[in-house]
């Protein structure tokens, strides 16, 4: 926690306090006061009590140590794509998905009040929020500085206190932080969107799901012969079960096999899902369901 902004320690250390005594009603999230995922924790939990954490992997780990019920990692976004690293922590975290939250993404400029965008020399933010931004600030000549978060990005020009320096975060950042709004909704995209997910210690009761509104997430590596992915697939074509994500990343440092990131429409237990898992399964060198959870947003 020390390690965030001063102007933004004491909200930290406050919210911290009445976290602590009800971890129950806790939601931790990476960033500091007045982040996207802050916003995102307030409208997934409106009765919950936020807990900031410096980064993703802190907000993890306050649920694995029972500091927090559940964590709220954003895990892609409309315009910028996946969020970096997210494919390894969510595997390697041993927390499971249990649900799925989508947040409008507007972003703001923000400085020291009295500064201007023409004096400004560089603007500080997380990496996916200046990349969602890129065109605003290359036509004013901005240089783009990452930074742990959005907020905590704000936090740190208001410590800084150097008019040549501004952030992109939520508006409601520049208010906490005493910074002054230069321009409003400067993201690139009008319908920047990110996916949020909530994961806990347990996964939940698949039983009485109903598979056309639940979302499984899973991880797989295929055998490394020919055509492999394309067989491992093949059960979902027939058995007509909807995937609607698939990606591939690398796993280790050797480049001789890539992990894949799946999400489907349906839930083990449901006869045609579990036909689909079994071919699958009969494919790859390893399989795991990270969880299945209610579908917050329908997809197509």
């Amino acid at each position: 926690m020390n390690k965030f902004a001063a102007p933004a320690r004491q909200l930290v250390e406050t919210m911290r306090a009445a976290a602590h005594g009800e971890p129950a009603r806790t939601v931790s999230f990476g960033g500091a006061p007045g982040s996207n995922s802050h916003k995102a924790m307030g409208e997934y939990a409106p009765d919950g009590l936020p807990l900031p954490c410096y980064g993703f992997t802190d907000a993890i780990d306050a649920v694995k140590t029972g500091l927090a019920d559940r964590a709220l990692i954003p895990i892609e976004n409309s315009q910028h794509g996946r969020v970096a690293d997210i494919h390894f922590m969510l595997p390697e975290s041993g927390l499971a998905i249990v649900a799925e939250h989508f947040l409008p993404i507007h972003h703001a400029l923000m400085a020291l009040p009295g500064a201007d965008v023409a004096s400004m020399e560089a603007v500080y933010s997380h990496p996916q929020a200046l990349g969602q931004s890129r065109h605003f600030l290359g036509e004013r000549g901005l240089v783009p500085l990452a930074h742990a978060d959005t907020a905590g990005a704000a936090a740190y020009v208001a410590e800084v206190g150097e008019a040549r320096f501004g952030a992109i975060a939520p508006a409601i950042a520049a208010q906490l932080y005493g910074l002054e709004i230069l321009a409003e909704r400067v993201e690139d995209a009008a319908d920047n969107m990110t996916r949020f997910v909530a994961l806990a210690r347990e996964p939940l009761d698949v039983s009485g799901m109903d598979p056309e509104g639940t979302m499984t997430t899973f991880i797989f590596e295929v055998k490394n012969i020919p055509a492999a992915l394309y067989k491992a697939l093949g059960g979902f074509a027939t058995n007509g079960v909807n995937m609607t994500k698939l990606e591939s990343y690398q796993k280790g440092t050797s480049f001789s096999a890539s992990m894949f990131y799946a999400d489907i429409l349906g839930v083990p237990g449901d006869p045609a899902v579990d036909r689909a898992m079994e071919e699958l399964a009969f494919h790859c060198r390893e399989l795991r369901v990270l969880g299945s959870y209610t579908v917050a947003r329908e997809r197509g």
